[in-house]
């Protein structure tokens, strides 16, 4: 049996899913990416020596705001009140580059893998940004969600 696309109707028309039907239910997304690069950058970005600022702060406040505006980016998306947002970003010597990863909750009719989504990429494009100046050459790898839950398909993770 084939799965019908949800956000395409029988015409093949692109449309939004009707979710006034659906039960409010707890639901929690979380995604993950990571950003390569020169040491040399990982350092200056550990130590908040880049020209243009704390890095990971401003990556982590892109992050959580790129997620509460995931349905003016997405054009399909519902607008969802989320209940929290986290993006925790961890620099690491063996990449070298960064992890970032995204939490994001809500009570709901539908889920928040977009915005889960959406706040790692921007997050790591903040980073690339703040940094390019030292290292044009970083590369934004592995944008992936995780793990889900709530709502009718019920738990969801990567193996």
């Amino acid at each position: 049996m084939t799965k019908r696309l949800t956000h395409v109707d029988r015409a093949g028309e692109a449309r939004m899913v009707d979710v006034s039907a659906k039960p409010d239910t707890e639901r929690v997304a979380r995604a993950i990416g990571t950003i390569r690069m020169e040491s040399v950058t990982l350092t200056a970005i550990r130590d908040a020596t880049v020209k243009k600022g704390d890095v990971l702060s401003a990556a982590r406040i892109a992050g959580i705001m790129a997620a509460k505006r995931t349905a003016e980016l997405i054009p399909l998306c519902h607008p969802i009140n989320l209940a929290d947002v986290q993006v925790d970003l961890e620099p690491d010597p063996l990449i070298p580059g960064v992890r970032v990863s995204a939490t994001v909750k809500t009570v709901g009719k539908t889920g928040v893998e977009m915005e889960a989504l959406t706040a790692v990429s921007v997050a790591l494009l903040t980073i690339y940004d703040m940094a390019k100046a030292m290292d044009r050459g970083m590369r934004i790898l592995d944008i992936s969600l995780v793990e889900k839950s709530g709502g009718r398909s019920g738990r969801w993770s990567k193996g």
